[in-house]
């Protein structure tokens, strides 16, 4: 490492500043029931580092630092030059360790050399151009201010200008290198070009008078496929003893720059990936006319608001689809803690619940979160509580699943929580329902948790004054037509009512479609 050399890989973090812990927990048994999954798989999809860019997305924080830290990040990328630069460097780097990743699997030396050569062609000019770019942009936050001081002082540095102009002689040596393969009947020789006429275009020029019109081409596409034939072998054999100095060369400079890519360059690609996967993301979402925003975080305050909020995993399928999406708002004010949500079937409720978990995962993500505006607490870990089929394969039926599973998330939840339960002991009477659902109610309002619950027993939305009630509408005058919106409202009584009727075909247009 050289001298001028201006700071270490420790001296910068685009994912949490030097010196603090960015990770809380890694935990997925979430993942699932919040369409979590969903979302991070559209992330990663098609990057060559998926498996390592989804393990950022699990790792959330309640260090409000690290959280305003990744929004100056994000907010860096908003300016359009920033985040061209940024989408540019990221594409070359990819292409640079992809070359690197072909090279270890090619069995010609020669080859495997000249495709490493190949990368660290691209790796200069990526890493100079990134320096060009950075170096006149207006940036506002410490993680890319610090790695543009890194960056600079590495650019400049003997060590990188060695690999610039050396990968750039060898470049310009293999350039020069021509030749001519001859074939006569099974014998295939090998010589220098010495500028022989080029035959094809003379052809071209004779024919050229002959043309009428547009023609179809019958030129035959090389092949890139990185492999190498016994006869590629032997043909590059040839031509290695043909220019004996260029591929000594060759040879010296991959010896030389075996491991040329810097490991503070790798590191802020790598951190560089969250960023430029999500905002992707939000670009195609939010091209539906959709909003993102970056919350106010705090970890003692847990009066919560987010207006214009969506389910991002449902809002992902309905944009691509070309549908609109319903957005809600939500509000918890001082000493309201609990959502219960209540109404028909199909109205929101399921959604209105996964958009709620969405919010605090993404929130501790620091990274820009769905709707106009929001203001969300940092939890420590998220509990989620949906109803699922019977597993036959278990020994316990589905009513005693639902209360060891219930055991456990009271057991492990903690006043810093967040708890999402969907229709919980469904599966029993209503009364025992009723029973069990007030029961755990009660658990968690006396351990000062954060907690939405769906279900259909409308007593629960009134236990205590931190429980706040929210009703799934419907269509004025029409009680069949779902607005998907749910807002804040005491319960109406009807909606166990209108489960009962629908599970027995017994609301009115199914009695329609029953009696003639």
């Amino acid at each position: 490492m050289d001298a001028e050399r201006n700071g270490s890989p420790g001296t910068f973090g685009l994912l949490a500043p030097p010196g603090r812990e960015a990770t809380v927990h890694d935990e997925r048994d979430h993942a699932s029931d919040l369409h979590l999954d969903q979302i991070v798989s559209r992330i990663a999809s098609g990057r060559d580092d998926g498996p390592a860019l989804e393990e950022l997305y699990f790792r959330r924080t309640r260090d409000v630092e690290t959280v305003h830290h990744r929004h100056r990040v994000f907010q860096d990328l908003d300016d359009p030059e920033v985040w061209d630069a940024a989408r540019r460097f990221c594409g070359s780097a990819r292409e640079v360790l992809s070359h690197l990743s072909q090279a270890r699997a090619m069995r010609v030396r020669e080859q495997r050399q000249g495709w490493t050569l190949d990368a660290a062609a691209t790796y200069c000019a990526a890493v100079r151009r990134l320096a060009t770019d950075l170096g006149e942009a207006r940036l506002g936050s410490q993680g890319m201010a610090d790695f543009r001081r890194y960056l600079l002082g590495y650019a400049a540095s003997g060590e990188f200008a060695r690999l610039e102009a050396e990968s750039a002689e060898c470049k310009a040596a293999l350039g020069d290198v021509g030749y001519c393969v001859n074939v006569d009947g099974g014998r295939v020789s090998v010589t220098r070009y010495e500028e022989e006429p080029d035959y094809s275009v003379e052809i071209q020029s004779v024919f050229e008078r002959f043309r009428q019109g547009a023609v179809r081409s019958y030129l035959a596409n090389y092949r890139v496929w990185p492999g190498m034939t016994s006869v590629g072998q032997q043909i590059l054999g040839l031509v290695v003893r043909l220019f004996p100095e260029e591929f000594a060369l060759l040879a010296r400079f991959s010896e030389r720059h075996r491991s040329f890519f810097d490991p503070g360059v790798h590191r802020f690609y790598a951190e560089l990936q969250f960023y430029v996967a999500y905002r992707e993301l939000i670009d195609s979402v939010g091209a539906g006319g959709l909003d993102f925003c970056y919350p106010e975080v705090a970890t003692e305050s847990k009066e919560e608001l987010a207006e214009g909020t969506f389910d991002l995993a449902l809002a992902m399928k309905l944009t691509s689809e070309g549908q609109k999406v319903v957005t809600n708002d939500l509000r918890l004010d001082r000493g309201e803690r609990i959502f219960v949500v209540s109404g028909p079937n199909q109205g929101g409720k399921t959604t209105f619940a996964r958009t709620f978990g969405q919010l605090h995962h993404l929130a501790a993500l620091g990274v820009p979160v769905p709707g106009r505006r929001a203001r969300l607490f940092l939890c420590d870990r998220i509990f989620t509580h949906f109803e699922r089929e019977e597993d036959l394969s278990r020994l316990t039926g589905k009513l005693e699943s639902d209360l060891l599973h219930m055991q456990r998330t009271l057991r492990s939840a903690s006043p810093a929580s967040v708890v999402v339960m969907n229709e919980v002991f469904s599966s029993t009477s209503l009364e025992d329902n009723r029973f069990l659902g007030a029961e755990a109610m009660r658990r968690l309002i006396g351990l000062g948790c954060l907690a939405v619950c769906v279900t259909f027993v409308d007593e629960l939305a009134s236990l205590a004054p931190s429980v706040v009630s929210m009703i799934s509408t419907i269509v004025p005058g029409d009680p069949t037509q779902r607005t998907f919106k749910v807002v804040r409202g005491p319960a109406n009584g009807l909606a166990y009512a209108l489960a009962l009727a629908e599970k027995y075909r017994l609301t009115r247009p199914q009695l329609l479609e029953r009696i003639p």
